[in-house]
């Protein structure tokens, strides 16, 4: 960076650099999510032929992978270029398959696939606004700064809401086309506005040879699987939740998608908590809750209870704790990492928490495919957490004091 480049953005507030990066991650999500609440809908409509609870699951978990993978490439650039440039870059590269699915997909099974596919870049935002909002803010106030950011993925929610209400008052290009557009003018905004933070220390070895590095920090692999099940059981549940709602308690399309919203929004606002939490008590007795919690109400949910009572308890209970987990989890990142390598670590962490969500839809459809019951996996959902659980109290718990000291 330039002395004149740096002198410019030392003028930007780094509240302001999270809000618009919040929001950049919440129009990116929810572009990312917008096959998900169509997927109840084309199985009562049967606009794509017969589809099967495997078929829709599949649908809604492509982008999903996708951008869950793409992280750790977009981590490792964004912490060559900044956030600066690969805010604008990905946000308007992602209004290209929005457009084909609006245009080309709606009515056909195959193109919506490979519509997904590329949509799926949308999910990549988040391991760019990590590490450009980690190097804004001091190393006591990260945990809470990530996870504003993190509320961005509160995007989902937005899609929840509004695509199928949109599809069914203005068309099935409506929700396509608003949100391209909406990701359009963000592309353009956060060009003029961003600026990557003072000081920041752009990276010179190879993409591949940061990633190997990144790859062998303890922190990644421990991150990568607290957050596989935190946010890829977050993911999941808000991408598939849905078809759940559906087919298990007999909900319209409609229905099903406002009680996910609802998950979401709990989740979202959690994140944040997640995040403050792990500042002022340390990551681990709020990662430690959030898994014990999930574990009791996977447990619960297994039993499909009646949402009039339990059941939607247990569920909002889940959000809150999944919420939570994850944004403790890029808190202990944050606190243990180098700034010029969290883009990258990111990355890795990101990929991992959505591929966490990619499997356990796959898991569901195909479960309740041959049983007719989704009890099987809601209780491999409450053994994982108990695994993470496990996780948290002892090697985590052993990692996070002796990089602390460090600093």
């Amino acid at each position: 960076m330039t002395p004149e480049r740096r002198a410019r953005a030392a003028t930007r507030s780094p509240w302001l650099m999270l809000a618009v990066a919040t929001i950049g991650f919440a129009v990116n999500f929810w572009a990312w999510a917008l096959i998900s609440p169509l997927g109840p809908l084309y199985r009562t409509t049967g606009t794509l032929g017969a589809l099967t609870e495997s078929d829709v699951a599949l649908m809604v978990a492509v982008p999903v992978v996708v951008g869950s993978l793409g992280r750790i490439v977009v981590g490792g650039l964004t912490d060559r270029f900044g956030g600066r440039v690969m805010f604008p870059i990905i946000s308007g590269v992602t209004v290209v398959p929005i457009l084909f699915l609006a245009f080309f997909a709606l009515d056909s099974y195959p193109l919506l696939l490979v519509g997904g596919f590329f949509l799926g870049i949308a999910g990549t935002a988040f391991a760019v606004g990590v590490p450009f909002v980690n190097a804004w803010f001091p190393p006591d106030k990260r945990g809470l700064a990530i996870g504003i950011f993190g509320a961005g993925m509160g995007g989902t929610a937005i899609s929840a809401l509004t695509t199928v209400k949109l599809t069914d008052h203005l068309g099935a290009k409506a929700p396509f086309l608003i949100t391209g557009a909406v990701l359009a003018c963000y592309a353009a905004g956060s060009w003029l506005i961003l600026r990557d933070a003072p000081g920041r220390v752009v990276p010179t070895t190879s993409l591949a040879s940061r990633i190997s590095a990144n790859a062998r920090l303890p922190i990644t692999w421990q991150a990568c699987l607290l957050y596989a099940v935190a946010f890829g059981g977050y993911v999941a549940f808000s991408v598939y939740l849905p078809a759940y709602l559906k087919t298990a308690h007999h909900l319209t399309p409609a229905d099903a998608a406002n009680r996910m919203a609802g998950f979401v929004v709990i989740a979202v606002i959690m994140r944040p908590v997640g995040g403050w939490l792990a500042d002022k008590l340390g990551a681990i007795p709020v990662l430690a809750t959030g898994f014990g919690v999930v574990v009791v109400c996977a447990g619960i949910s297994a039993g499909t209870p009646p949402l009039h009572g339990v059941g939607t308890v247990a569920f909002l209970a889940m959000a809150a704790a999944l919420g939570s987990g994850s944004g403790a989890t890029f808190a202990l990142i944050a606190q243990v990492t180098e700034p010029s390598r969290v883009g990258g670590v990111t990355g890795l962490v990101g990929a991992a928490g959505g591929l966490g969500g990619f499997v356990p839809p796959l898991i569901m459809g195909y479960v309740y495919g041959r049983t007719e019951s989704y009890a099987i996996g809601l209780w491999l959902l409450s053994g994982t957490a108990v695994l993470a659980l496990v996780l948290t109290l002892t090697v985590v718990r052993r990692t996070e004091p002796r990089k602390q000291e460090s600093h």
